[in-house]
């Protein structure tokens, strides 16, 4: 994205869940709100024209989720042999809301900077101790979902002009965190799932080579969380942390941290402010990251929530396009 053109931001605020009462409002729709600000914006930084040369295609059925159809959008270069980088899009809304047709804008800016892009549905969790079914699930049936979503992209690579070997992933809020463990799980760690539509994508590597993280949760067994959050977990391991230890640590990312050098680069951003995902969140990460040897940067954003606006906006897209750019220009080791 040009730096002229990202400069024109309009100063809008994002951080809704700090500057709106939270009276009667639920988790989800406070933490969606603030995360839909910061997309729409996305493409303003992008030029008309660019936007023209970009084709999609919404509703792909990718795969299942029980015996519901999991669908995504896609939004791809118009012109150009490819193969192309790709970069999967992960909505937020605390598991249990938002839409992947939130990032409709976001796919078709990140489309016209050459990448393929996409927006993944994934199942979304049930109030605590009501049933499953439809698409509600509980954990980990989210990250099965993007893990099949990815598959099913190496699976379809050559119809999309995709380098299956140059795949990225962001994420904002509870994206942010099923992103991060996209990057740093391994097809052992029991979190593939069933979904997949041919045995071709069964045999596809659900890894993407680098991650893009806007203030995920990533250490779920802290028990340090706003009032608006702590019901989004109960709801979605059916239970409190003391009851359900094991699948808290199981859904953490700061758990799949490795020691040896087969991490993903990663970029994290996060505001000092952020009381709905705490900035410590993203700091305890990246502290472990680095103790390991990872290629981990933390874009700490001063003063900041849920979300900002303006110029810090317009620099955070930036950086995002640049760091898919440089990680994604060259083909990494193959999946």
């Amino acid at each position: 994205m040009t730096g002229h053109t990202a400069a024109r931001m309009p100063c809008c605020v994002l951080d809704h869940a700090r500057q709106v009462s939270c009276q009667g409002v639920h988790g989800e729709a406070v933490m969606r709100s603030a995360v839909l600000a910061l997309l729409l914006l996305l493409p303003v930084a992008v030029d008309a024209q660019d936007l023209n040369n970009v084709k999609t295609e919404t509703d792909i059925v990718y795969g299942k989720g029980g015996n519901q159809e999991l669908r995504l959008d896609l939004a791809m270069p118009a012109k150009g042999d490819g193969p192309f980088p790709a970069i999967v899009c992960v909505h937020g809304g605390g598991w249990k809301g938002g839409s992947y047709k939130d990032m409709a804008q976001t796919i078709r800016a990140l489309a016209a900077e050459g990448f393929v892009a996409l927006s993944v549905q994934y199942r979304l969790t049930p109030n605590m101790g009501q049933p499953a079914g439809g698409l509600k699930a509980r954990w980990p049936a989210q990250i099965e979902d993007c893990k099949c979503a990815v598959r099913w992209l190496r699976a379809n690579a050559a119809k999309y002009k995709v380098d299956k070997s140059r795949i990225g992933a962001v994420g904002y809020s509870a994206g942010g965190h099923l992103v991060l463990l996209l990057g740093l799980t391994r097809s052992d760690d029991g979190l593939e799932g069933t979904g997949d539509l041919t045995p071709e994508a069964r045999k596809e590597s659900s890894r993407v080579q680098c991650v893009v993280d806007f203030f995920g949760p990533t250490d779920l067994t802290t028990g340090d969380w706003d009032k608006l959050v702590e019901p989004l977990l109960l709801d979605m391991f059916d239970g409190p942390l003391d009851k359900k230890a094991k699948e808290y640590k199981r859904a953490s990312p700061i758990t799949y941290v490795r020691k040896d050098k087969d991490n993903p680069p990663i970029l994290i951003f996060h505001g000092t402010t952020d009381n709905i995902v705490r900035y410590n969140q993203s700091t305890k990460i990246e502290e472990a990251l680095k103790g390991v040897g990872a290629n981990v940067t933390l874009v700490t954003m001063q003063g900041d929530g849920h979300g900002w606006a303006g110029e810090k906006l317009a620099d955070s897209i930036k950086r995002t396009v640049a760091f898919f750019k440089d990680h994604l220009a060259r083909a990494p080791n193959s999946p």
